[in-house]
């Protein structure tokens, strides 16, 4: 596996077009426009961002397979830089969740918003999800990025059925200097269970690797979720700044100043 960003508008087609086969024929998402007929995931942010591939060596066998000219593609990541966003009419994130506050309140970081992350299903691994980190990390130290957010999701749009998870996301909540609401009119409340009924190991199981990761290395957690219809998910939002890192985890991907 090789993980690199994608090379002109050919490449980012791929992306598009890899994204509509998990969001949408995988996972069930809602196409709007001619989606269904040109089989794209697509919108206004895609020409403005920076996008990860990861590729897997070797011959295209799938039928629906997408062919880049160094392999495979089984998965992707977009990635949009504040000054970016600013210049274009802002992040993908406010949509759902007021991050204008937060980023208003730090002028002096650098924002960095991740999102539109999708891998093919045979290769949802922990070794691909630490690709995407990697490649992610090489970002963020070369862009000198003070801090990482954007929209993770949970699959389906009953809260309920997501009540163990999003109890444990909930705890994660950030401190009052990195708070981020979701906007009052799609907000779900988190906290769907008393607390003594989560289990913490369970619940931690039943996470997206994805989320899992983010948690992992220290990240805070938005107030609220918010149920996207077109996408069929439960989206949370993730704030990771870079020094809340564990430092631990810098012998593995490289330290901020390396």
């Amino acid at each position: 596996m090789i993980l690199r960003q994608a090379s002109g508008p050919d490449e980012i087609l791929a992306c598009q077009r890899l994204r509509y086969l998990v969001f949408y024929e995988e996972l069930g998402a809602s196409p709007v426009g001619d989606m269904a007929i040109s089989r794209f995931d697509s919108d206004r942010f895609d020409a403005i961002c920076d996008h990860l591939v990861v590729v897997r060596r070797g011959e295209v066998t799938d039928d629906d397979g997408i062919s880049l000219v160094d392999g495979e593609l089984i998965g992707t990541y977009r990635l949009l830089r504040q000054e970016v966003a600013e210049a274009n009419g802002g992040f993908y994130t406010q949509g759902e969740f007021d991050i204008a506050p937060l980023i208003a309140a730090h002028p002096q970081l650098r924002f960095l918003e991740l999102g539109r992350s999708c891998v093919l299903a045979p290769y949802r691994t922990k070794p691909v999800v630490e690709l995407l980190w990697q490649g992610i990390w090489n970002y963020v130290r070369l862009h000198r990025i003070d801090v990482m957010l954007g929209c993770a999701s949970l699959e389906g749009t009953n809260p309920d059925d997501h009540a163990v998870s999003l109890g444990l996301l909930a705890n994660a909540a950030a401190p009052s200097n990195w708070n981020v609401q979701a906007h009052p009119d799609q907000r779900i409340e988190m906290n769907r269970l008393p607390s003594g009924q989560i289990d913490q190991r369970q619940a931690l199981k039943l996470l997206p690797p994805l989320i899992k990761g983010y948690l992992r290395l220290g990240c805070y957690i938005g107030d609220g979720a918010v149920i996207d219809r077109q996408f069929n998910t439960i989206d949370v939002l993730i704030i990771l700044p870079v020094s809340a890192i564990n430092p631990r985890y810098f012998a593995h991907f490289g330290a901020p100043t390396d």
